[in-house]
């Protein structure tokens, strides 16, 4: 059973940010698969840096695409990237320290941010984008 179920009212109208926006699904869901499997903490603790590197790299995408289009929200967008990323590698530290463990309130957290983002602030940017010419 997955955490969370791709469907296309995900879909940014974008090709490479949905092919994105997938793949950060499918780590999520890996990471729930992980945890009801018990897997170890190496196991878990290797998923979330995969977790924290394809996001950082799907934030810079959508900034190139926002620069390209000169997409006016960019700057706030931006901010919200910045403020993410940092949340999930203070919770990527705690949890090599031993501080803290993967459990459903933190995949839930996750699971619900990243349904947030793409429904609200990513669908404000693909009509901008694709009247730029980016598809």
């Amino acid at each position: 059973m997955a955490l969370f179920d791709w469907n296309d009212t995900y879909s940014v109208g974008i090709n490479d940010l949905d092919r994105q926006h997938k793949k950060l699904v499918e780590t999520l869901n890996q990471l729930h698969q992980g945890m009801l499997n018990r897997q170890d903490r190496t196991a878990i603790g290797t998923l979330l840096k995969q977790l924290v590197t394809y996001t950082q790299d799907h934030f810079s995408t959508e900034e190139r695409y926002f620069a390209r289009a000169q997409y006016p929200k960019a700057s706030a967008h931006k901010t919200h990237h910045v403020e993410l990323t940092s949340q999930v590698k203070a919770f990527v530290e705690r949890y090599d320290r031993g501080e803290i463990s993967l459990d459903i309130h933190l995949l839930d957290f996750l699971r619900k941010w990243l349904m947030n983002h793409i429904l609200q602030e990513d669908m404000e940017y693909g009509p901008w984008l694709h009247k730029a010419g980016i598809h």
